[in-house]
């Protein structure tokens, strides 16, 4: 039986574990949601397995755990998200670059 990507969402545990405040999904600021949000909603749409996406994220936790720049849960999140995304051919680095920039600069402010 297969299970869905919210359940072995929920499942990941360790400093793996999605950040929780009294059973609650924890979110500091509102990119962090919408990053989750589309990490999850691309994966229900069949555009990755989630096992794909839970491995890189271990991935990138373990590697900002052993850098020397800091990185947030949900930055490494996005990082896995973004690397996962362009491997499956679902974005282009490129399109990331201008998005970023454009968020950056204040050109692009989405309030939603």
């Amino acid at each position: 039986m297969t299970t869905s990507p919210d359940m072995e969402m929920s499942n990941m545990d360790g400093p793996f574990a999605l950040p929780r405040m009294n059973g609650e999904l924890v979110f500091e600021t509102p990119w962090e949601g919408r990053a989750f949000g589309i990490a999850i909603a691309i994966s229900q749409t069949q555009g990755y397995e989630w096992d794909d996406f839970r491995n890189l994220l271990i991935t990138e936790i373990q590697s900002a755990e052993k850098s020397s720049t800091a990185s947030t849960y949900y930055e490494s999140w996005l990082s896995a998200l973004e690397k996962l995304a362009i491997s499956k051919g679902l974005v282009s680095l490129g399109s990331i670059d201008v998005r970023t920039t454009e968020y950056r600069s204040g050109e692009r402010q989405d309030d939603f």
